[in-house]
């Protein structure tokens, strides 16, 4: 039989794994594109921002971005942008 331990223990290792794939990923992607940039005739300059996704700067310039904004509008489009990536989760 099964514990609701054993469960957790699993589901923490498959997040644990997915971290680790989606950010040696983006890394092989950032290389790939930074190498594509210094080629020449060809066109996989755009690996590196899937790459830069993939690593999560995004979220980086989200912070930037609501930090810019007046203190009343924050949380309204902090609840927006949360809500938005909820929905592309879902996918």
């Amino acid at each position: 039989m099964v514990s609701p331990r054993d469960c957790l223990r699993v589901f923490s290792l498959a997040e644990d794994m997915r971290r680790v794939l989606r950010i040696t990923l983006g890394v092989v992607l950032m290389i790939l594109g930074v190498l594509a940039l210094l080629t020449p005739l060809t066109p996989g300059s755009w690996l590196a921002l899937i790459g830069l996704e993939l690593l999560g700067i995004r979220l980086v310039f989200q912070r930037k971005f609501l930090s810019l904004l007046p203190k009343k509008y924050r949380h309204k489009a902090k609840n927006l942008l949360t809500r938005e990536l909820k929905k592309r989760q879902k996918r």
